[in-house]
């Protein structure tokens, strides 16, 4: 099964840090359900094989100059060209299942009031084996607090599977530079007057090293408070 789309209509970003493990079956399964995507890789200047498993599966791999995966967005974003409808957001470790990709493209295609739809992982699916239990309660708190203070109602707020709209993005510079780069996001949708969507999704267990921890929590708790006064 392939989503809709032109060639370059759609821009798939996957910001790595030395997945070497997970970033091929990630690119191959990006390939599988979406039609004609540009696929773009931004790396943090991996030191494994990361970069050569990329280049050799024909995707653009691109070097950012700073580091995080917020850094790396604003990197993909100065990418984007004028024809991108939607952009995909993933993580290399292949824990975010592609197949729910074109159902979640057809929800922006549907509804024009709809700026995002993410995968919502806390749902029937989900298995505690596939997170460690620190990391749970972590996302867990972090959502509630997020809902708390910003008013957007989403089960999974810090989510890594994301389709936006492009037009939401183009010419836009988040000033996260880490893994609170989803809660900015969250909050450059509800400004524009986007709503958003959660489509349920499981969530496998990652291939190769962890690179979220739990120190990361103060700084997307910081940015929820800092989005909240905007």
């Amino acid at each position: 099964m392939q989503g809709e789309g032109h060639a370059g209509e759609i821009l798939a970003v996957v910001a790595s840090l030395n997945e070497e493990e997970g970033i091929g079956p990630t690119l191959q399964e990006l390939r599988q359900y979406l039609r004609n995507p540009h696929i773009l890789v931004v790396d943090g200047k991996s030191t494994d094989g990361t970069v050569s498993v990329a280049t050799g599966l024909h995707v653009e791999v691109i070097t950012q100059e700073g580091k995080g995966k917020g850094d790396a967005v604003a990197k993909a974003i100065e990418q984007m060209g004028a024809n991108v409808r939607y952009v995909v957001l993933t993580d290399a470790d292949y824990t975010y299942p592609a197949m729910f990709l074109p159902e979640m493209i057809a929800i922006l295609e549907e509804d024009p009031k709809i700026g995002m739809v993410c995968g919502n992982r806390f749902n029937s699916h989900f298995h505690m084996d596939e997170m460690h239990n620190l990391f749970y309660l972590g996302n867990r708190f972090l959502a509630f607090t997020h809902n708390m203070l910003n008013g957007v109602a989403m089960r999974d707020p810090l989510t890594g599977l994301r389709v936006i709209r492009g037009e939401i993005l183009r010419n836009w510079k988040p000033k996260s530079k880490g893994f609170d780069i989803e809660v900015e996001l969250n909050h450059q949708v509800e400004r524009k007057g986007y709503g958003i969507v959660e489509v349920d999704i499981p969530y496998r267990r990652r291939l190769g090293e962890k690179k979220l921890k739990l120190r990361h929590g103060a700084t997307i708790v910081k940015r929820i408070m800092l989005e909240a006064t905007y």
